[in-house]
């Protein structure tokens, strides 16, 4: 019978998620969570168990619009597991079908949710399972606590090529990219994620907290301005203050700088400037007063 993981951030939509499953004679097991990071925690859990344990996870149904990671993040990362649960979205959203059948998700049910489409979503995961080979012995589970910049290889191999130190390894499109920090503009932090924001526009979310960021990229010149940002200083256009409040331009982004950081930054802009001067001068064989 099927076990079920049921993640959406809206408490009444769970319950009758929740309700119409355990309705089901095929679902053995049915729990439900309102934040995408705890789902990644039960899941990183459920790896780890007997596998025909309880606690194990055979399908996960995902709402797609949550605040922090949504469900096409979750999906992401799910495609990191050795043995992936199946993922089925059950969503109001019909923009997103292309890229979560992209994810291979099974199904793409819409709200209101019919009981017979989620029946019909059952069914296909049903098959699917039945067929699925034994899971592999050794496994690593990509999960919310951990901090490594590989998204998926065995704790105790040395697989794959190392990450070069001006580099990040970020998902692309099903496989992993180096992508050079210079190209990095900001990072913002959500839950124990960041997600990192390009010259380009682009936007990669990575499986490592802020903190450990920031303290990572310090001698590159990235600056924290807030709980949820840190900055590459060499990116900011413009710090302008109005009524109290200190805001940083970053190419199209204008963030908050929080009181505590704000004076830390203002001193490091303007050092950064008089350095800029001062190398300047030397070169053009001026005088620096």
């Amino acid at each position: 019978m099927l076990r079920v993981l049921a993640v959406d951030d809206e408490e009444p939509a769970l319950e009758e998620l929740l309700y119409l499953l355990r309705a089901d004679a095929r679902v053995g097991h049915a729990s439900g969570v309102l934040e995408a990071t705890e789902a990644l925690r039960l899941l990183g859990q459920a790896m780890d168990c007997a596998p025909e344990s309880e606690e194990g996870i055979d399908v996960v149904l995902l709402d797609v619009g949550m605040p922090g990671l949504s469900g096409l993040d979750v999906a992401r990362l799910l495609a990191g597991f050795s043995s992936p649960p199946h993922i089925v979205f059950v969503t109001a959203h019909e923009d997103f079908a292309v890229q979560a059948f992209e994810l291979h998700a099974v199904d793409y049910l819409l709200k209101p949710l019919r009981k017979e489409r989620l029946a019909e979503a059952l069914r296909r995961v049903t098959e699917l399972v039945e067929r699925r080979p034994p899971a592999p012995a050794v496994r690593h589970v990509p999960s919310a606590t951990d901090t490594s910049d590989r998204w998926s290889a065995p704790e105790d191999t040395d697989t794959g090529p190392p990450v070069p130190s001006d580099r990040v390894a970020v998902e692309l499109a099903g496989s992993t990219r180096f992508l050079p920090i210079a190209e990095i503009t900001f990072a913002e932090a959500q839950g124990d994620y960041a997600r990192l924001h390009t010259r380009n526009g682009t936007t990669h979310l990575i499986r490592i907290p802020l903190s450990q960021l920031e303290e990572r990229w310090r001698a590159r010149g990235f600056v924290r301005i807030h709980r949820r940002h840190l900055v590459s200083l060499a990116s900011i256009d413009e710090l302008r203050l109005d009524a109290g409040i200190m805001t940083a331009r970053v190419g199209a982004s204008v963030l908050t700088v929080s009181r505590r950081n704000a004076r830390e930054l203002r001193d490091l802009l303007v050092r950064q400037a008089r350095d800029g001067q001062s190398t300047g001068s030397r070169r053009s064989g001026g005088h620096v007063p």
